[in-house]
């Protein structure tokens, strides 16, 4: 079942790049092509990636399972004077904090987070065959949707018991936060999730590559997003002294994320999608939750989902059921 949604959503977002090409050619010429063009963008990097990202995610979960710190971070997480500023600041909102607590809630952090990553990469990496035959099958389903979907289309919609225009809507619906979601966030995230970990790298943070992963993957929730990585590490920056590294990581999060969320994004995907925040958050922690890592996609298309199938049956059937219910909405 994912090797077939996955499937349908790759299919609708290359879609344009297919009429393009069957312009030029024959359907199945141009089905051929774009599918190589999707082997070459999907299928090469997350093979070359897997591996340091597997190597990188280990060694966070076995940082954070041994509670393994660096001495200077330890050193400092003792320091009473810190801690005193520290406490005198969270002992307003009744909270203070002891150098071993900080000490094991950054470990957990490391080991939850590394946890996730290291078995979302071994999955893969511990099934290379496996993930191999899933990705032809899924090309190979891609292939036939891009030369046939319109006959599926049809056929779907001839078989569903609702109106031809209220299947044309939830299925634009899906074209519409499909593309959001792959095309709007994922190269959102993907440039967000580059650039951080080419900073991390340059000022010397530990795992660089495991944190761009991290960021670009935290970039799908909106408000939060890559924040949840820049502003601990601008922290850590100013803690071991590093003031003017501090200020740069804060200022650069500011312009990336804010570019990206206010001009990369609008700009791109525009206003198809209009879904609350809060259940953008809430799709996408509940996939993640339910399906791993491809729950960033599943989550968003089965609210997506719902909320359409909503908005038609308040439209068109609430009165049938309800007639009542009409006149107390409106009033």
């Amino acid at each position: 079942m994912s090797v077939i949604i996955l499937a349908a959503v790759i299919t609708g977002v290359f879609n344009p790049v297919f009429l393009y090409l069957r312009q030029k050619t024959r359907p199945s010429i141009a089905s051929l092509a774009t599918c190589t063009i999707i082997f070459i963008l999907l299928f090469v990097p997350i093979v070359f990636f897997v591996g340091i990202l597997s190597t990188e995610a280990r060694e966070l979960y076995l940082m954070g399972k041994g509670a393994v710190l660096s001495d200077r971070v330890q050193s400092l997480l003792q320091d009473s004077t810190i801690l005193d500023r520290l406490n005198l600041v969270t002992s307003k909102y009744g909270l203070e904090f002891s150098g071993d607590q900080l000490k094991s809630g950054i470990s957990q952090v490391g080991k939850v987070v590394g946890f996730f990553l290291y078995n979302q990469a071994s999955a893969i990496a511990s099934n290379v065959f496996n993930f191999f035959i899933y990705f032809f099958f899924m090309l190979l389903i891609t292939y036939y949707l891009f030369i046939d979907g319109n006959r599926l289309i049809a056929f779907v919609f001839d078989l569903s018991p609702l109106p031809r225009e209220q299947d044309e809507k939830l299925l634009q619906k899906f074209k519409d936060i499909a593309s959001a979601i792959l095309i709007g966030n994922g190269l959102g995230g993907l440039i967000q999730g580059i650039l951080g970990g080419i900073v991390f790298y340059f000022f010397g943070l530990q795992s660089p590559f495991l944190w761009g992963v991290i960021m670009a993957l935290l970039a799908f929730l909106p408000i939060v997003g890559i924040g949840v990585v820049f502003i601990p590490a601008a922290i850590y920056l100013f803690i071991m002294g590093r003031i003017g590294a501090g200020v740069f990581f804060i200022v650069f999060y500011v312009v990336l994320s804010g570019g990206i969320e206010y001009f990369f994004k609008p700009k791109l995907v525009g206003k198809r999608v209009q879904m609350h925040t809060l259940l953008v958050v809430l799709s996408i922690v509940g996939g993640l939750q339910l399906f791993g890592i491809l729950g960033i996609i599943y989550g968003p298309l089965v609210v997506t989902g719902f909320l359409t199938l909503t908005d038609i049956y308040q439209a068109s059937y609430q009165q049938l059921v309800d007639p009542k219910s009409v006149y107390r909405i409106s009033h």
